[in-house]
């Protein structure tokens, strides 16, 4: 039985402005400017550079109705809203910036030839027929960004007779990839996986009594040597410690990914810019805003010329009327765009600086032990902003220390209570950790278990699974994988 019935509900929605105010908030300096370059584009009545002083101040009095609805009067239009009365806008006057010129506006580009092509280039080098040439130039299009090719040679087989309509054998291919890709620059590319991309750059190089052990040790017995069971190496093929010793330096001084390696990869490297910077002046913390943060914007005076234009016009024609309408929703949109801005610096700013005064200590020392438990409902709680405000600032912006740039979230961490009951930061825990495996025996590195001991020892009563995890946390190895003769 079908029923109708009211129902009241509250519910709490986010405007586009507002949404569109989390976005610019969450974007990182070099992201904000590629949006403001795209809404100066997109909206001719916004301008970059200083707006000069004169500014028009008539009313708009005259009304039109179109449909007999929809008005545009003086308050609609009136340009005053959308100028600077100075030639400078108010909030570029804060101190809380610093000149433009301090700031290193050069943007490293990418040049020269990508390390595929590269790669083919070399093949013209090699004497093939047109068969193997194919072959070869489908081998190095398989090559991913490490320098390895991860794909069985059956499935480059079929991938050749579908896609590019080459019939060819197992074999074929094996032989093409061992005799032409295994020869390419850098040495290593086209390997299959880690064991045969080092023995073809052991092999490339000039033989001696230690290199062609490290082959026969890569070769018959790899993963004894990559899990570093040094004891059962030095039995299975007779050699003492020092002979060991000279095979794993060699072999460490060989390029696991050697893709990676190639210098003319045209890969634009990213260039992290940060977004705020603290210096110590007179012993007090200065925090400053990037300036490019905070640009110079007015109304384009093109649309003032164009209300003038209007207004003087004793004749109001419809075209006239429809342009004034649609000056009327760029300035309305330029105005909101000035306006967030200057609401992103002024949210930009109060996060970064409660964030500098709750964790002055290590701001002004640098020692991460230093560093207060602090997750972002404290920062949040401080500014009476919403979590998620602050966690928009705090991901992807980075600030300029007098210790390195440095994300701003690692600032952020949950707290644990050491023996004495105080709240400490599991990063000044880590730190400590990461400290005692760097100082420790590499010919008998400390297991978990023992790791686990030695912080309560110093105060810090943490699990062997908790030690694990922050070890794993920090990319250190188990201790059998720290383990050097």
């Amino acid at each position: 039985m079908l029923k109708q019935s009211l129902q009241y509900k509250l519910l709490q929605k986010l405007s586009p402005q507002q949404i569109q105010l989390m976005k610019l908030i969450q974007l990182p300096t070099q992201a904000f400017e590629e949006r403001l370059k795209q809404e100066i584009e997109e909206n001719p009545a916004l301008d970059t550079g200083k707006e000069e002083s004169d500014t028009f101040e008539d009313d708009m009095s005259n009304e039109y109705d179109d449909t007999g609805t929809e008005k545009i009067d003086a308050e609609d239009i009136n340009i005053d809203e959308y100028l600077s009365d100075d030639e400078i806008p108010s909030y570029k006057t804060q101190a809380n910036n610093y000149s433009s010129d301090d700031d290193e506006k050069n943007v490293p580009y990418a040049a020269g030839t990508s390390f595929h092509q590269s790669l083919k280039n070399q093949l013209n080098t090699f004497s093939l027929n047109d068969e193997e040439k194919s072959i070869a130039e489908f081998l190095v299009g398989s090559i991913d960004d490490s320098g390895y090719i991860r794909r069985e040679i059956l499935d480059l087989v079929d991938d050749l007779a579908f896609t590019a309509n080459i019939f060819t054998t197992e074999e074929k291919v094996l032989s093409v990839l061992k005799k032409v890709v295994h020869n390419l620059d850098p040495i290593g590319v086209g390997a299959r996986d880690l064991k045969e991309c080092l023995i073809i750059q052991l092999k490339s190089k000039e033989k001696n009594k230690t290199r062609a052990l490290a082959i026969n040790i890569l070769e018959n017995a790899f993963d004894h040597f990559v899990k570093k069971h040094y004891k059962k190496l030095l039995e299975k093929f007779s050699i003492s410690e020092n002979e060991l010793k000279e095979v794993n330096t060699e072999i460490s001084k060989l390029n696991p990914k050697p893709g990676s390696s190639y210098s003319g990869n045209n890969k634009i490297a990213e260039q992290i810019v940060p977004d705020f910077s603290i210096k110590i002046i007179d012993g007090e913390l200065d925090l400053t805003l990037n300036s490019r943060n905070a640009p110079e914007l007015h109304v384009s005076r093109e649309y003032n010329n164009m209300l003038k234009g209007y207004q003087e016009s004793n004749v109001k024609t419809k075209s006239q009327k429809d342009a004034v309408f649609f000056i009327k929703q760029k300035l309305d949109a330029a105005k909101w765009f000035i306006d967030a801005i200057k609401q992103r610096q002024q949210t930009l700013l109060v996060t970064m600086n409660t964030i500098m005064h709750y964790q002055y200590e290590y701001f002004l020392t640098g020692d991460e032990r230093k560093l207060k438990p602090m997750i972002l409902k404290d920062i949040a709680d401080k500014i009476n902003m919403d979590v998620s405000t602050v966690s928009r600032v705090a991901n992807s912006k980075y600030v300029s220390t007098p210790y390195g740039t440095k994300l701003i979230k690692e600032f952020f961490s949950e707290s644990m209570k050491n023996d004495q009951g105080e709240d400490v930061s599991t990063r000044e825990i880590k730190k400590i950790l990461e400290t005692v495996i760097q100082e420790e025996d590499k010919k008998k590195p400390l297991t978990d278990e023992k790791l686990s001991k030695i912080l309560k020892e110093k105060g810090y009563p943490i699990a062997r699974r908790t030690v694990a995890k922050y070890r794993e946390q920090l990319e250190l190895p188990v201790a059998r994988l720290r383990k050097e003769i």
